[in-house]
């Protein structure tokens, strides 16, 4: 790869456009929707991490620009060439990038990604193939990050997300789902308002319960279904609950009170995709 030739930047391949203010726009923009936590008024959203950077371009996601720090400059001369030539390329020093990417552990490198938005109806569009999966009021982002990761990877067909739910772009949900949030169907919905969509469409609502319920591997689940995942102090809401054809409980030894919601949701797809396929 082409190199510039200064002393101060021999390590720094000459695509990177160097910003040392905080104003700059993009940076701003960057900031901005990673506070936001969600996708900007343009459709974009807030990545950090080489993983998940990764998992994006794999996915055919459209990038805006895409931001190193000064400390990542190898990071760069891997990344850049699985980058369109119209992306922008910016290196920001340390300290900006930092009041950019509030990370735990930064690693150097974020972007502006275009995620994509489905609407209900490409959701049921694909439940022949797999449960629709139904998330009413989970907040903590590494759950609902797991619970996208596992209805990938236990073939659902998409996720409805309900009222207070976290937003799926919180960056936070996207390095938790390790890049599902970029491929699976997913849409925001009022759940209570869709229940008669979701039985025109064929599909039998089951929702996990701490307690009650038919006990999993005792459950049929072979069929078209919609699965509902409550939120992990109150589980789901009492006019949610009395819609139901069923309820579902996980056994579990009783010096534990409940399961999060993240594993609660990833045994049930587990056990819906070993029922199909048996």
């Amino acid at each position: 790869m082409k190199k510039t030739h200064s002393s101060a930047n021999s390590d720094i391949p000459d695509r990177l456009r160097r910003v040392e203010g905080r104003h700059n726009a993009l940076v701003k923009d960057l900031r901005k929707a990673f506070a936001h936590a969600d996708l900007t008024d343009d459709g974009h959203c807030a990545i950090e991490g080489m993983r998940i950077l990764e998992e994006a371009i794999r996915s055919g996601l459209r990038f805006r620009a895409v931001f190193f720090n000064s400390s990542a400059v190898a990071k760069a001369e891997r990344l850049l060439p699985q980058l369109a030539a119209y992306v922008e390329t910016l290196l920001l020093p340390d300290k900006l990038f930092a009041t950019a990417v509030p990370s735990d552990s930064p690693q150097g490198v974020a972007a502006l990604v275009r995620c994509p938005v489905f609407r209900v109806e490409e959701v049921f569009a694909k439940s022949s193939a797999g449960p629709v999966l139904a998330i009413s009021g989970v907040q903590d982002p590494g759950n609902l990050g797991t619970i996208l990761r596992s209805a990938e990877a236990f073939g659902a067909a998409g996720v409805l997300l309900g009222e207070g739910t976290v937003s799926p772009f919180n960056s936070k949900v996207v390095r938790a789902s390790a890049g599902s949030v970029f491929r699976l169907p997913i849409a925001r919905v009022k759940l209570a308002e869709i229940l008669p969509q979701m039985r025109s469409q064929g599909l039998r609502l089951v929702a996990t319960s701490s307690h009650k319920g038919t006990a999993l591997h005792d459950a049929q689940l072979s069929g078209p279904l919609a699965v509902f995942v409550g939120s992990e102090g109150a589980g789901l809401p009492r006019d949610l609950l009395a819609q139901m054809d069923e309820t579902l409980a996980i056994p579990h030894s009783a010096n534990v009170e409940s399961l999060n919601a993240g594993v609660a949701a990833s045994i049930v797809l587990y056990e819906v995709a070993r029922q199909r396929t048996r």
